[in-house]
C-alpha cells in the first residue's frame, strides 16, 4: 500500500501543502483540496501569520471595494447623487441587504426605507445594539459619507461569521443603513433615524420636495404603506435597545492635523438656523446721495461682520450673570462655529440699490447655554445696526437642534477597542486616542432620543467632505473596521 504525508508550511501571506512519498492520486485530491481551502482562508485561520488577527481581506480590500462599488449607485451621470427612496437609492439600499445576508444577517426594508441587518446571537430577548449611519448622499457626493459606516459594521459582523463567533454574542446586533440623513429632497433631515427613534411626527409624511411629491407619495410609489398608524409603528421600544453606535469620517481636519486614523466623539454640537432680512430703501445707484441712502446690504455686510467677530472672540462680547458660569466660555471658545450659506438681494440689479437683502446663519456650539447666550447677544446687536441705519431687521428661527452628549459607558468601550485596534496594526503607540467634539450633525443625534449614543471618528484627508474629493485611505477603513470588531468582541 503507497504511503503519503502531508505537511503544512506557514508563512506570513501564505499556506502550502505539500505531497511526500509516493504518488497517490487519492492523496493527492487530498492535497489539493487543502490547497484550496487554505488560498480563501488562510488569514483567518492562520495564526501562526502576520495578519492572523487583522483579517485585511475583509476588513480593507473589501470593504473598500464595497465603498467604491456603492459609490456608483447614482440617480446622476457624472457625479454621485442619492436621495431619499430615488431609484439608486432603492438599488444601493438592495446591494447593502445582499453584503449583509453575506454577513449571516437576517434583513428586511422598514416604512420608512430604512435597511436592517439583525443577528439574534445567544440571547433573543435581550436588549439589541444598533449600529448604523445613512445610505443617502448630497448632490456631488463623496463615496465615505455615511457608507463608511455602513460596511465597517457589515464588515466586522462579516469576520464574527467567518470566524463562528456571530452566534455567540451576548445580545442581538442589528445594522440600520438609514434612508435619509442628509436632507436633500425633502429639506427635512433625520427622516429614517428619527422615525425609528420615534421622533418623526406624523406632519413629515405630507412634506413636498420641488416637484410636489410628498414623503408619504414617494414611499407609496414604492409600494410601501405610509399613513400615521404606520409611522408609529416604526418607533422602537426603548426598554428592547441596550444603545446606538455610528462610524462616520470626521468631516474635518483634526485627525489628519495629529496623525492618527480615529477618534471617539464626545459629543455632536447643537445648531440653530436662522433668516435674516434686512428691509432698505430702493433707489437709483447713480442719483441717491451716500448720505441720504438706507442701503440693506451694506447693513446686511455689517451684521455679517459681527457674527464673525462674535464667533471668533465670544468672550468680549458676552457677559454673565449669575445663572451662567465659566464653563460655557470656555466650551464656547472651542466649539462655537457660525457661518452665511445663503444671501439674496432684490431686485439683484447692477444699478439699483437694493431694497431687501436676505441671508442665512447656521450657528453651532457643543453647549446649549451658550448658544443661546451667543445667539441673544447677537440679536440684540443686529436690532441696534439696524436701528442707527434707519432701517427694518426681522430675525426668524428656522431651526433647532439640542446638543448630544455622546454615553460615557459607550465612549469609554469605543476608545478601548480602538486602542487596540491601532495596537494590533501599529504594534505600539503613542499617546491616547484622541476625543473630538462632532460640529456636523448625524443620525446619532435622533437616535439620542431613543437611547445612549457613542460614534467613533475616521481620518479623511484634508478634511474635505460633501465633495468627491472626500477620502479616506485603506488602512483608515480597515482601522475602522478593526475598532468595530474589537467592540463587537467585548459582547461576546
Amino acid at each position: 500500500m503507497a504511503h503519503s504525508s502531508v505537511r503544512r508550511i506557514s508563512m506570513p501571506q501564505m499556506m502550502i501543502v505539500v505531497v511526500t512519498s509516493s504518488s497517490s492520486i487519492f492523496s493527492l485530491c487530498f492535497a489539493l483540496s487543502l490547497l484550496s481551502f487554505f488560498a480563501s482562508a488562510h488569514i483567518l485561520t492562520d495564526t501562526e501569520g502576520k495578519n492572523s488577527d487583522l483579517f485585511p481581506e475583509v476588513l480593507r480590500e473589501e470593504a473598500v471595494a464595497r465603498l467604491y462599488e456603492l459609490g456608483k449607485v447614482s440617480d446622476a451621470d457624472g457625479y454621485l447623487e442619492r436621495t431619499f427612496l430615488s431609484p439608486a437609492s432603492i438599488r444601493a439600499g438592495n446591494l447593502i441587504r445582499e453584503w449583509m445576508e453575506d454577513a449571516g444577517l437576517r434583513t428586511w426594508m422598514d416604512q420608512m426605507g430604512n435597511v436592517h441587518g439583525r443577528v439574534e446571537g445567544m440571547n433573543p430577548s435581550a436588549d439589541a445594539l444598533l449600529i448604523g449611519s445613512h445610505l443617502d448622499t448630497v448632490v456631488d457626493a463623496g463615496i465615505f459619507d455615511g457608507s463608511l459606516g455602513i460596511i465597517s459594521a457589515i464588515s466586522a459582523l462579516k469576520v464574527l461569521n467567518i470566524t463562528a463567533k456571530l452566534r455567540k454574542l451576548r445580545r442581538p446586533i442589528e445594522v440600520i443603513a438609514f434612508s435619509d440623513e442628509e436632507g436633500v429632497r425633502f429639506q427635512s433631515t433625520f427622516l429614517g433615524s428619527a422615525a425609528v427613534a420615534g421622533v418623526l411626527p406624523a406632519s413629515a409624511l405630507q412634506i413636498s420636495d420641488k416637484s410636489g411629491v410628498t414623503v408619504q407619495n414617494a414611499l407609496m410609489d414604492n409600494s410601501i404603506e405610509a399613513t400615521e398608524e404606520t409611522l408609529s409603528q416604526l418607533k422602537y421600544d426603548p426598554k428592547t435597545v441596550w444603545g446606538y453606535v455610528e462610524v462616520h469620517i470626521e468631516q474635518g481636519p483634526v485627525l489628519e492635523g495629529i496623525g492618527l486614523p480615529l477618534a471617539v466623539v464626545k459629543g455632536i454640537a447643537g445648531q440653530t438656523r436662522l433668516k435674516v432680512t434686512v428691509r432698505g430703501s430702493q433707489g437709483h445707484a447713480g442719483t441717491v446721495p451716500m448720505s441720504m441712502r438706507q442701503d440693506p446690504m451694506a447693513a446686511a455686510a455689517e451684521l455679517i461682520v459681527l457674527l464673525e467677530s462674535l464667533c471668533k472672540r465670544p468672550q468680549d462680547f458676552l457677559s454673565y450673570d449669575g445663572q451662567c458660569n465659566g464653563f460655557a466660555v470656555e466650551s464656547l471658545s472651542g466649539s462655537l462655529v457660525c457661518t452665511v450659506g445663503e444671501i439674496s438681494s432684490w431686485p439683484s440689479a447692477s444699478n439699483v440699490i437694493p431694497g431687501q437683502v436676505t441671508f442665512t446663519v447656521d450657528l453651532r456650539a457643543i453647549d446649549d447655554m451658550g448658544r443661546e447666550a451667543v445667539l441673544y447677544e447677537l440679536s440684540d446687536r443686529m436690532y441696534q445696526i439696524c436701528e442707527k441705519r434707519s432701517i427694518s431687521c426681522t430675525i426668524e428661527r428656522k431651526h433647532d437642534a439640542n446638543a448630544v452628549i455622546c454615553d460615557n459607558e459607550l465612549s469609554t468601550q469605543l476608545k478601548s477597542a480602538t486602542y487596540s485596534a491601532l495596537k494590533r496594526m501599529a504594534g505600539e503607540i503613542q499617546g491616547d486616542v484622541p476625543v473630538l467634539m462632532s460640529g456636523a450633525g448625524h443620525d446619532a443625534m435622533a437616535m439620542s432620543h431613543l437611547t445612549k449614543v457613542g460614534m467613533l471618528f475616521v481620518r479623511c484627508r484634508g478634511g474635505i467632505s460633501h465633495s468627491p474629493a472626500e477620502h479616506v485611505l485603506d488602512e483608515d477603513v480597515w482601522a475602522a473596521g478593526l475598532a468595530i470588531l474589537a467592540f463587537l468582541e467585548t459582547h461576546l
